[in-house]
C-alpha cells in the first residue's frame, strides 16, 4: 500500500511538473509572438498618426503639380504660401547620391577585407570598430561637419560656405558605410566555400575568386546592402541638418547650401501652430518620406530574401 502512494505522488509530481512546463512553453511563445508583431504594429500605428495629422491638408490644400514640382517652399507667407517640396527632394536626393558615392566603395572595400583576407583577432577587432562606428551618435557627426569639414572645404576649395552638399554627402557616407559593410560581409560569407575551392582548384589567385567567383554569387546581397544604405541617408536628420547648410535651393553644384526632407520636419515643425497649414504640410512631407523608406527597405529586405532561398 505504501509503495502504491509512493508511485501516485510520483505521478503526480510529474504531471504537475509536466503542466508547468506546458503553461511556460505557452507563455514564452506567446511573449516572443508580442514581440514579433510588436513592429509590425507600430509601423502601422506611426503610418497611422502622420497621415492623421496630415490629412487636412490632403484634403483641402493638397496640389500634386506645386507640391512635387514646384521648388518654392514658403509656408509662413502669409498672403500666399507656397507648399512645393522639388527643392527639398533635390537637396535630399544629391547628398544621398553623393553619400553612397562615398560609402559604397569604403564598405564594399572593407566587408571583402574582413570576410576575405583578414582572419582571427585582426577579423574580430574591425567587426567591432565598424559596430563602433555605426554607434556614433547622428548629432556627433553633425558637429563634425559644422567644425572640422565646415573650415577645411573653404580652404581646399576655396568656397565662401563650407556647409554644402559635399560636406553632408561626407558625413552621411561616412554615417551609411558601417551598416552597408556588416550587410555585405554577410552577403559575402553566404557565398558556398566550393564556389571558392572550385575556382582555386583552376588555378584561380585570390583576387581573381573574389572578383569573377565570389562578387557575382553575392551581387544581390551587396544591392541590399545599397539599398538598406540608402534607405539610411534618405531618413537621416540631424547630420544632415547641421552640414548642409540648410537652404531652399535646387545645387548645380556640390557646393551648393541645400535643405532636405527630413531637416525640414526637424527644423520647422516646432514653430508651427498646431493644425495649421503649414504643420499638415510637414506631416505630408512625412507621410511621402515614410512611403519612399519603406519602399526601400522593402525592396532591400526582398532582395536579401531572394539571396537566402536561392
Amino acid at each position: 500500500m505504501a509503495d502504491a502512494d509512493t508511485t501516485l505522488a510520483q505521478l503526480s509530481g510529474d504531471f504537475d511538473r509536466r503542466n508547468l512546463d506546458w503553461y511556460i512553453d505557452k507563455l514564452v511563445q506567446l511573449l516572443v509572438f508580442l514581440g514579433g508583431i510588436s513592429a509590425i504594429v507600430f509601423i502601422i500605428g506611426i503610418f497611422v498618426f502622420i497621415t492623421v495629422e496630415g490629412f487636412g491638408f490632403l484634403i483641402d490644400d493638397f496640389s500634386f503639380k506645386e507640391f512635387f514640382l514646384s521648388p518654392y517652399w514658403y509656408p509662413s507667407d502669409e498672403d500666399a504660401p507656397e507648399f512645393g517640396i522639388l527643392a527639398l527632394i533635390a537637396g535630399t536626393a544629391s547628398v544621398t547620391g553623393l553619400a553612397m558615392l562615398v560609402a559604397i566603395p569604403f564598405s564594399l572595400g572593407a566587408a571583402i577585407y574582413i570576410g576575405e583576407f583578414a582572419t582571427g583577432k585582426t577579423r574580430e577587432s574591425l567587426k567591432v570598430l565598424v559596430e563602433l562606428l555605426a554607434a556614433i551618435p547622428s548629432v556627433v557627426w553633425g558637429f563634425i561637419g559644422l567644425s572640422i569639414m565646415n573650415p577645411l572645404i573653404i580652404d581646399l576649395f576655396n568656397v565662401p560656405v563650407g556647409l554644402n552638399v559635399l560636406n553632408a554627402g561626407v558625413i552621411l557616407g561616412l554615417m551609411a558605410a558601417p551598416i552597408m559593410t556588416s550587410i555585405a560581409e554577410d552577403a559575402l560569407k553566404a557565398v558556398p566555400d566550393r564556389y571558392r575551392e572550385a575556382a582555386e582548384a583552376l588555378g584561380a589567385t585570390r583576387w581573381q575568386v573574389i572578383r569573377k567567383t565570389v562578387l557575382p554569387a553575392a551581387k544581390n546581397g551587396l544591392l541590399g546592402a545599397v539599398l538598406l544604405g540608402v534607405g539610411r541617408g534618405f531618413g537621416e536628420t540631424m547630420a544632415v541638418l547641421m552640414a548642409t547648410g540648410h537652404a531652399v535651393n535646387i545645387p548645380h553644384s556640390v557646393f551648393d547650401s541645400v535643405r532636405a526632407l527630413t531637416a525640414t520636419i526637424a527644423a520647422e515643425l516646432g514653430e508651427t501652430a498646431v493644425g495649421s497649414e503649414h504643420y499638415q504640410a510637414l506631416f505630408t512631407i512625412g507621410i511621402f518620406l515614410f512611403l519612399i523608406t519603406f519602399i526601400i527597405n522593402l525592396s532591400a529586405d526582398l532582395i536579401v530574401r531572394g539571396i537566402r532561398k536561392g
